[in-house]
């Protein structure tokens, strides 16, 4: 649970969520937390039907519910058009902005005298900044990050600890690298001679749009000969695998521990679900849906919704996963059926 450095009216967070009230507008709200772990005091939110359970046992002294909300529960309500971006403003109004404990450019640091940073940037202790890089305004880079000859980084960015960008690497304004990310790493690429393989060298380089964050020990490597991209808006997530040569449009989503092979173009708001792995040199259409642990194999083709392996048709990987589970009772009733065949042959 968070809990603010002062307490906050409900009449106030309904004005900043331009949301309907529904109980005392004098309440006040001093923390967030989850349905289930909400205390008095606390502000919470309720989008998600299968926890109706926990919205009628929460002790929140106020929820976040979608317009039209009906339900009596014992708390206020403030109802709103869109829950998950009402709370974002609401928890931020509570808890207040996020400050960085970077504050400067630490004497700590190494950068070099090629290096371009430009005004408001911070850079933490023991940060290495190689020749020819470029910081844009305001960015935040934490102690620990390397970032590699004639790599240049946009404008209020944040770059947490230990992240590394290598050569080359090229990111919008308002990016977010999270501890561990390694963007620009080389791709896995060889070639074959007389049974030994021989590295392949990458080329390319990595380029990052505006406003893309990217998760904790999350890997980019850069391309062989094209570059490796990442459109405006896209959100990766922590532990995934993007590998040489991969584009992947505009506010896409990629969650944790999937992993997308070579040269695979991701088309504008697809999304892949945790697990879920990408052969190369394949297309996955415009908002289109990867299941998790799914398997992608082929094209898959605009706002299409697939599952399973090999990823098919999301209903058609259902009733053939039902079926599998049948398949050690037709089993018996088929040696069943066999051994009497036998019999009657005796």
């Amino acid at each position: 649970m968070k809990k603010a450095g002062k307490t906050i009216k409900l009449k106030n967070l309904c004005r900043i969520t331009s949301g309907k009230l529904k109980g005392d507008g004098n309440t006040g709200i001093k923390g967030i937390n989850t349905l289930d772990r909400a205390e008095e005091g606390d502000l919470s939110f309720f989008s998600v039907p299968r926890y109706k359970s926990l919205l009628e046992k929460t002790k929140a002294s106020c929820v976040i519910v979608p317009k039209g909300f009906k339900k009596k529960i014992p708390c206020a309500v403030i109802e709103v058009d869109n829950v998950q971006l009402a709370f974002v403003a609401a928890a931020e109004a509570v808890c207040g902005k996020k400050n960085h404990p970077v504050s400067s450019i630490s004497k700590k640091s190494s950068i070099a005298s090629s290096a371009k940073l430009s005004k408001g940037v911070k850079v933490g202790d023991f940060s290495v900044i190689e020749a020819g890089a470029v910081i844009g305004a305001g960015t935040v880079i934490y102690p620990q990050v390397y970032i590699g000859r004639g790599s240049s980084v946009g404008k209020n960015c944040i770059i947490y600890p230990g992240a590394v960008l290598m050569d080359s690497v090229k990111t919008g304004d308002e990016v977010i690298i999270h501890s561990g990310a390694v963007i620009g790493s080389d791709g896995f690429g060889y070639a074959v001679s007389e049974g030994e393989y021989i590295k392949a060298s990458q080329y390319g380089a990595v380029k990052i749009g505006r406003r893309v964050e990217i998760g904790a020990n999350t890997t980019i490597d850069r391309g062989s000969a094209a570059d490796t991209e990442i459109g405006d808006g896209t959100k990766i997530d922590n532990l995934v695998q993007i590998a040489h040569n991969v584009k992947i449009g505009k506010n896409c989503i990629i969650v944790s521990q999937a992993g997308i092979a070579g040269s695979t173009v991701v088309e504008d708001e697809a999304v892949l679900a945790g697990q879920a792995g990408v052969v190369g040199h394949i297309k996955i259409g415009k908002g289109a849906r990867v299941g998790a642990q799914a398997g992608v194999t082929r094209d898959v083709r605009k706002g299409a919704l697939v599952s399973g392996y090999p990823a098919t048709e999301h209903r058609k990987a259902r009733r053939l996963n039902a079926l599998v589970k049948k398949l050690p009772e037709l089993y018996s009733r088929v040696e069943k059926l066999a051994k009497e065949i036998e019999q009657g042959k005796e």
